[in-house]
């Protein structure tokens, strides 16, 4: 299997590492996190004009068609940049939810902007009680004359705060944790009866508890068939989950890159720590996890698409599982050969593994999707 990149990817990925090189410093990245929304609004119209916005989206509306092969490129730099704009809520969850379940007229009418960084959506899924079962929901939707009403809440809801619509999955017929009955609407942030509580992620990032108090919205806000949006749901959080691998893989090679520097420079008995055997074979490990997961990763992008619905699933678990402990090894030795300044707030260090914990948790953690593996 040829996991090289094409001539259009290498140029996107030079373009993005020139990008964080000149323009994305870590101290950049705090200053913009602690302010204000969270991020910058002129980083995000750069990242239209760059291109970024419409790279897994087709052609016909406005994008480059490079799918999940170009959001492996865009997600392994925002991986070493640490980059707090909203580009996994807006982009790769709610975006892609209405590439694939939209209508055609939705998807002109919301895609295009989207794409030019005039539109940000927030896609709403998680609940209290669900942990990672998408399939729990209670947050209900009930049919009026010609609209729907909204009661419920959703949590950790990311971009929420800066959202312009917010794409909500809500039951609208069968149990709760049934898989038939599940339907997506898409609704104004400023709509009556909506509001959130927004709040810092332990990452940097920002997210939202949403809650729906009677929320009236139009059957033209339906998004794909009423009582049957599971599928594209399941597709899009394993098109997102396989992305974060790739983020990940970003991340773990930051921390490789920047331990071994600082073992080089940091001098103990009259001569730097990467003259030490014991530490040379633990950056090697290191280097050894960085690679099994690049490996994964790429593989988990190439079979999220593919049309056997159980090849896919294996290859996004696996590679989950595997980001979970390259994380134990990769995060912990970071932190322990940088010594006491590994974990502290000053050093990029310990937020590469603050977003690499994070990441573990999200779509499922290991024990979840061991779980899932095991069941196909």
């Amino acid at each position: 299997m040829n996991l090289e990149f094409s001539e259009e990817m290498n140029m996107l990925q030079d373009m993005l590492n020139k990008f964080l090189h000149n323009e994305y410093s870590f101290e950049q990245r705090q200053t913009l996190s602690r302010q204000g929304i969270g991020y910058s609004e002129d980083n995000w119209q750069q990242f239209a004009e760059m291109g970024l916005l419409g790279v897994p989206f087709d052609e016909q509306y406005g994008g480059f068609g490079f799918g999940q092969a170009g959001l492996i490129v865009v997600m392994e730099a925002i991986g070493k940049g640490l980059i707090v704009e909203p580009y996994l809520a807006s982009i790769v969850l709610a975006g892609q939810l209405v590439q694939q379940a939209g209508s055609e007229a939705q998807k002109r009418t919301l895609l295009e902007p989207l794409i030019g960084g005039g539109l940000k959506l927030a896609f709403a899924y998680v609940e209290r009680q669900s942990r990672y079962n998408l399939a729990d929901v209670v947050c209900k939707a009930v049919k009026r004359g010609n609209q729907f009403c909204i009661r419920g809440s959703k949590s950790v809801v990311f971009n929420a705060e800066t959202a312009d619509k917010i794409i909500v999955c809500v039951r609208t017929s069968g149990e709760s944790i049934s898989q038939a009955g599940i339907s997506l609407f898409i609704v104004d942030k400023g709509s009556k009866g909506l509001s959130t509580r927004d709040y810092e992620t332990v990452d940097g990032l920002r997210a939202s508890e949403v809650h729906f108090d009677g929320v009236m919205v139009d059957e033209s806000s339906l998004i794909g068939e009423l009582d049957n949006a599971y599928d594209a749901i399941q597709t899009v959080i394993d098109s997102a989950s396989a992305a974060i691998c790739a983020e990940g893989v970003g991340v773990i090679t930051q921390l490789r890159d920047k331990t071994v520097e600082y073992l080089k420079t940091r001098k103990q008995f009259g001569q730097p720590l990467s003259r030490f055997q014991v530490l040379q074979h633990r950056c090697v490990d290191m280097f050894m996890h960085e690679e099994q997961m690049r490996s994964l990763a790429y593989l988990a992008a190439i079979k999220v698409t593919s049309d056997d619905a159980s090849e896919s699933a294996k290859s996004v678990s696996s590679a989950k599982v595997y980001l979970a402990d390259a994380r134990t090894i990769v995060a912990e030795q970071a932190a322990q050969l940088h010594g006491g300044i590994g974990v502290t707030d000053e050093l990029d260090v310990a937020h590469y593994v603050k977003r690499l914990t994070m990441l573990n948790t999200l779509f499922g953690d290991r024990d979840f999707h061991l779980q899932r593996l095991c069941s196909l």
